[in-house]
């Protein structure tokens, strides 16, 4: 998934749009969002434009994943399955949910053409579908930060999480990622800092943008992304971690390599700050809390 709200020192180009703080959204709201993305995102992502996901998180994520060959998964917001079918590719066996029916037909329909086993469903992540203790192991990659009440989807996915099983997430970082953001460039385009404001604001605003690597000729009369985005600090997350019951094991801030850089400079900025943070928890076993308190 691309950074929000990138902005430079020079003149901003045609696609590239303002934030603008959100009015108050309930579920309803967030599920029409996303719902009129999903066309156009499964659309440009699948030709290769979500450079930041293709060469640089996606990769993380999946470097930082423990082996789930034989495990129960859950993916939370899976989008139109891309990163779903990493997980089955893996040897899971993976249900998957998401709040926007076009996304879950698309991914469906892939899922037909190229079977992987995998179970589809429409579904809100704060309000899981499954008995307790579904899974050995759940993932949301880069949804979690685009859902009211993330609480409430933390403590759901410990739910249906068995004794010892984990969650992987990534997320835009709170840190790095707040309601103001520019990347500043020089003359040349290189990343010289990343200036940030407004990082104790728990608040949600709509982000319109769409991917950069569009080429100009295939973004023109296209409509932005416009997506709510619910943004807490980093000690707010680590909260809500908490609280639903899950020991933190992990933290990754990938960072692009020289040579990736070299190769594809729209991500070089996350060689100056990080633009993802990705997280690993597990609910303990009894054998977990023995180990912890003694």
């Amino acid at each position: 998934m691309e950074v929000r709200g990138l902005r430079t020192t020079q003149k901003p180009k045609p696609h590239r749009y303002p934030r603008s703080k959100a009015k108050p959204m309930d579920l309803t709201n967030v599920v029409e969002y996303w719902e009129a993305n999903a066309e156009n995102w499964t659309r440009f992502s699948r030709a290769g434009y979500d450079v930041y996901r293709d060469t640089l998180n996606t990769p993380a994520f999946l470097a930082m994943l423990p082996p789930v060959d034989g495990l129960a998964g859950l993916d939370i917001g899976c989008g139109e399955g891309t990163n779903t079918r990493q997980l089955a590719r893996r040897g899971a066996r993976i249900h998957a949910i998401d709040i926007a029916p076009t996304f879950i037909r698309h991914a469906q329909t892939e899922e037909e053409r190229d079977p992987l086993g995998i179970m589809y469903q429409l579904a809100d992540a704060t309000a899981l579908p499954f008995p307790d203790t579904s899974f050995d192991f759940a993932t949301a990659f880069m949804s979690l930060m685009d859902m009211p009440d993330q609480d409430r989807a933390l403590a759901e996915a410990a739910r249906v999480l068995r004794p010892g099983g984990f969650l992987q997430f990534s997320i835009l970082h709170p840190c790095f990622a707040q309601p103001h953001r520019r990347v500043v460039r020089d003359a040349a385009g290189h990343t010289l800092a990343i200036e940030v404001a407004r990082y104790f604001e728990n608040s949600a605003f709509l982000d319109e943008w769409i991917f950069s690597a569009i080429p100009a000729e295939q973004r023109a009369g296209v409509e932005p992304f416009r997506i709510p985005v619910f943004h807490h600090t980093l000690s707010v997350w680590v909260d809500f971690i908490c609280r639903a019951g899950l020991v933190i094991e992990q933290f990754a801030e990938p960072q692009a390599s020289p040579e990736v850089a070299a190769a594809v400079p729209l991500v070089a900025d996350t060689r100056v700050a990080p633009l993802f943070l990705q997280v690993r928890a597990r609910k303990p076993s009894a054998s977990h809390l023995v180990r912890t308190f003694t």
